[in-house]
């Protein structure tokens, strides 16, 4: 079965619908360059209503160690995810498990695969190196490494309409929604996230029976 990120949350109640819809795990960005950026206080409100078994993501892109310590005190995420030139070691200095992000938008993606020994899992972006994350931007889902020992996490332009086909061509461990499923950077629209949800659900179930 394909687990489903929902990131981006900046209220409550999204998250909420994200859990009761089946997600595997919601994402909390506290990075200023993301239009997404959440607030320790707003984290702290989400973190608190989310039952048990769904996941917490903290999400940074070349942030201050002080920072990071900061919502690893206040928040208690789950896991990191890392969106910028972080090294393994600066990841893994948190003792957290942590997500490491590759931007498959250039050229490089190829040489940065086996940097993150260490990462639970690597996420596949859409975007370019240097760039942040949540641009609604995909990438060519054929590109997509075999091989890894670590699962591979879809993201970049998912939307209903899609994540289908990228599931078939890709085969990841999960996939990664935010701007596919918003009416407005970090407001989740009902519909569209049930819609995306029961579409990656049907693929699964299309998948088992050929």
């Amino acid at each position: 079965m394909t687990r489903i990120k929902c990131c981006g949350m900046t209220r409550v109640e999204d998250a909420l619908l994200a859990a009761r819809l089946g997600a595997d795990a919601i994402g909390l960005v506290f990075t200023a360059r993301s239009r997404r950026q959440v607030s320790l206080a707003q984290a702290q409100a989400i973190r608190r209503a989310l039952p048990p078994f769904v996941a917490s993501v903290a999400l940074f892109m070349d942030d201050t160690p002080a920072l990071i310590a900061e919502v690893i005190a206040s928040v208690n995420p789950d896991l990191l995810q890392f969106h910028g030139q972080e090294s393994n070691a600066e990841c893994a200095h948190f003792g957290r498990p942590y997500l490491k992000a590759i931007a498959m938008g250039d050229g490089d993606a190829a040489s940065r695969l086996r940097d993150y020994p260490g990462a639970s899992a690597l996420l596949l972006d859409g975007h370019g190196s240097g760039e942040a994350g949540g641009s609604g931007t995909s990438f060519d889902w054929t590109r997509t490494p075999r091989g890894l020992t670590q699962p591979l996490i879809l993201a970049g332009g998912l939307r209903t309409d899609n994540v289908a086909v990228a599931i078939r061509l890709a085969r990841p461990w999960a996939v990664d929604v935010a701007s596919g499923v918003e009416s407005a950077p970090g407001i989740k629209d009902a519909a569209m996230l049930s819609d995306f949800v029961a579409a990656v659900r049907a693929e699964d179930a299309r998948g088992t029976q050929t």
